[in-house]
């Protein structure tokens, strides 16, 4: 998992605009080094819309991380790759990159 520290955050306020994710705000140029663990693409918040449509799945059973378990929880955030082949879900404000832990977008037949 990763965790920003306040501290950082903080310290990087002046850096640039932020990208603001409940229970954490990320500095433009902070986020810009946030990537895939797989891929190394960068990553992005996910839309809200997006985010609604991602949780209505995940609660009718629908949803696979990539190691084939079953995602059960549903999320208040998330982050998608810049390419959208990834989602990597947000719990209590940190982002959880886990290589197994993310939700490839291919399981969709419908974009989300």
């Amino acid at each position: 998992m990763l965790a920003v520290p306040a501290a950082t955050v903080n310290a990087h306020q002046s850096l640039g605009k932020t990208a603001t994710i409940p229970g954490m705000a990320i500095p433009d140029p902070l986020l810009d080094i946030l990537v895939c663990p797989v891929s190394h693409e960068p990553l992005r918040p996910l839309e809200k819309r997006r985010l609604k449509a991602l949780n209505q799945r995940i609660d009718s059973g629908d949803v696979q991380y990539v190691d084939h378990s079953d995602v059960t929880e549903t999320a208040r955030d998330a982050l998608i790759t810049r390419d959208d082949k990834v989602i990597y879900l947000v719990f209590d404000g940190i982002p959880v990159l886990l290589p197994d832990r993310g939700i490839g977008t291919t399981q969709f037949t419908d974009p989300l």
